[in-house]
């Protein structure tokens, strides 16, 4: 007589119970309802897992995070060491997190972890004799490249699945990172390979990350010199329906840059966080400015806010960004009509013009100390140069291309220091695609 098998009503699905080994069906398989509650109650089990580690990163110390983290590891997957990475302001090296530094920083082009890091992908390195494999894997929050965690498995290896699970521990410590860098800085010591200005300090404070993604777009940018900044700065925010992006260079050097680049981006995100349209954020922003100012001190800013949906976009060019368009293999620069800086004159009066960006379509932003840094020959970077480096690294995704182009700015320049700061904002266009529905009306 075979062995029952009853059958249970649970208030998530339902699942078979009773099954005994020998029960299977013709040519020895186990019944498809078997095979399902095992798989259902493996990935139950998974994300049971995975909950249980995300609640204890919530209750843990915010210095404290790494060991959740090693613990987890060790218990589901017999890790033997983990190390956790985050990539310093100028995204050159890759440093140890830890209360006193017990490594030295890695770099960033040229290393395993700089190759996962890179790659946004786990990178388990070759093995070269017997012994313990060590595994890179990517820490990272909605587009934005933290650093990496390094973790050393036994001799056995781990699998794809194993590698996947650890990457989604990955993700969940990412994001309480962010979180806990309110109340602490042990993160943001980490990420400094030397001391920032005080400019620099409040320009990176300020920014909202390095790096974004979404369905519809990906975008990436950079800040040089990351440690001495003072004016340039970008900022951006998505909502259902919209992606508001702005490029910021603030008039002055040091602190005196810093500080109006301060009081514009947070006068355009009080105007935004108020509903105003672009021109009125522009307006808002520029009453800010002269009446803290008198037209002494400006600010240069471009403005664009995305249609998710359409890809059409509303532009204010108050000043000196610039931006170009990769389609295909053809870079063209994109220009507006110029109007007056934020904050020269008072009530200035800024009106809308209007582009559409296609699916595959690069933009990259430039302030002018990119595209007005010369030579040793006195050739302008913007004249040939930066569309040449624009094509060239046509393959590198979106958050890779601002330190690329920057890194061809400084070939351009030879041995001359940049004499003034230089900001590049590079995003890929992808659109929205349709859904099912929406392709049947």
């Amino acid at each position: 007589m075979s062995s029952a098998v009853h059958r249970c009503d649970l208030s998530v699905t339902s699942c078979w119970i009773g099954y005994r080994p020998r029960t299977l069906e013709a040519g020895g398989r186990v019944p498809k309802a078997v095979r399902v509650s095992v798989q259902h109650d493996e990935k139950q089990d998974h994300v049971d897992r995975f909950a249980a580690v995300e609640r204890e990163l919530r209750k843990a110390a915010p210095h404290r995070l790494l060991d959740v983290v090693s613990a987890a590891l060790r218990e589901r997957f017999d890790v033997q060491s983990v190390a956790l990475r985050l990539a310093d302001y100028g995204m050159t090296t890759l440093q140890v997190v830890s209360e006193v530094p017990i490594a030295e920083p890695v770099h960033v082009h040229d290393s395993p972890q700089g190759r996962a890091f890179g790659a946004q992908e786990p990178y388990v390195e070759p093995r070269t004799a017997p012994g313990p494999l060590t595994a890179h894997l990517p820490v990272t929050v909605r587009g934005d490249r933290l650093g990496v965690l390094t973790v050393t498995v036994p001799e056995s290896g781990c699998s794809r699945a194993d590698l996947a699970d650890m990457q989604q521990i990955c993700e969940a410590l990412g994001h309480e990172i962010l979180v806990a860098e309110r109340d602490t800085d042990l993160y943001l010591l980490a990420r400094r390979a030397t001391r920032l200005t005080l400019a620099a300090e409040m320009q990176w404070q300020l920014l909202p990350g390095r790096s974004v993604s979404r369905p519809e777009f990906r975008l990436g940018a950079h800040l040089e010199p990351a440690y001495a900044i003072f004016g340039d700065n970008f900022d951006w925010s998505v909502s259902a329906h919209h992606l508001t992006l702005t490029v910021t260079n603030g008039m002055g050097k040091g602190m005196e840059a810093a500080l109006l680049t301060n009081l514009v981006v947070n006068s355009l995100r009080n105007a935004r966080r108020a509903g105003l349209d672009l021109p009125g954020q522009a307006s808002l922003a520029d009453q800010a400015v002269y009446t803290q100012h008198r037209g002494a001190l400006h600010a240069s800013v471009l403005l664009l806010r995305f249609d998710l949906a359409t890809g059409e976009v509303e532009a204010v060019d108050a000043g000196s960004p610039r931006m170009w368009r990769l389609r295909g293999r053809t870079v063209d620069s994109i220009d507006f009509e110029p109007q007056l800086p934020l904050g020269m004159f008072e009530e200035t009066e800024y009106v809308t013009q209007h582009l559409r960006v296609e699916p595959g379509d690069r933009l990259l932003i430039g302030s002018d100390g990119v595209y007005d840094s010369a030579s040793a020959a006195g050739e302008l970077y913007g004249q040939r140069a930066l569309a040449r480096s624009l094509s060239a690294h046509r393959f590198l995704p979106s958050e890779q291309v601002p330190l690329a182009v920057l890194r061809d700015l400084r070939d351009h320049r030879g041995s001359a220091p940049l004499d003034d700061d230089a900001l590049v904002v590079c995003m890929d266009w992808f659109g929205r695609q349709s859904s099912a529905g929406d392709a049947s009306e």
